[in-house]
């Protein structure tokens, strides 16, 4: 659906992973792996995390292709449980698009809490949303809050207070908007640090 190529956002959390000399994340809805595979041909050790069996086995054939497996490793996971790591073990976690899947506002904030928990003091996480701007946003069928069903999929969109009311235990570094494939998509790329 979105491609081989590492995405947009990647490339940016890469660049700060680097400036922060971060060597080990956690991916949190990997989907096909593109951005897991970037990262790991960048010397960063990645777990992928994905609720999609498919999904898991797509990233794990890509990395014995690649002769990435010392680089990654992948675990089926639901994102409504609580993640399968330690209190403060984490440097850092990244997602793209992962917020702005079915997910409620009660969903996204038990979901933070746990990323929040798992993070080392001053880890980050680094995220990706579908903002309301975004031509998308109001089409298709209304399903609750924020969420609209385009074609088969449901899409959370995010105004900045949303992003802003995220942000227990954490503070916000940045936000920044950009655009990703042809339509375009319209996104904010977040940045928080766990206080």
């Amino acid at each position: 659906m979105f491609g081989l190529e590492a995405s947009l956002s990647a490339k940016k959390a890469l660049k700060l992973f680097q400036e922060k000399k971060i060597d080990k994340i956690v991916e949190i809805g990997a989907g096909l792996g593109r951005d897991t595979i970037f990262f790991a041909k960048n010397s960063i050790h990645t777990t992928a995390l994905d609720y999609s069996l498919s999904g898991i086995k797509a990233i794990n054939q890509k990395t014995n292709k690649e002769n990435l497996s010392n680089y990654i490793s992948t675990k089926l996971f639901d994102v409504r449980e609580k993640l399968p790591f330690e209190d403060n073990s984490i440097e850092a976690c990244y997602s793209h698009m992962l917020y702005c899947m079915a997910l409620t506002t009660n969903d996204l904030e038990k979901l933070n809490n746990e990323i929040q928990r798992i993070l080392k003091p001053g880890g980050i996480n680094v995220y990706t949303v579908r903002h309301t701007n975004d031509g998308d946003f109001k089409k298709g069928v209304h399903v609750g809050e924020d969420l609209y069903e385009n074609d088969g999929f449901i899409v959370h969109y995010f105004s900045e207070e949303k992003v802003n009311s995220l942000l227990n235990g954490f503070k916000n570094i940045s936000i920044e908007k950009f655009e990703e494939g042809t339509f375009p998509r319209k996104l904010f790329f977040v940045v928080n640090e766990k206080k």
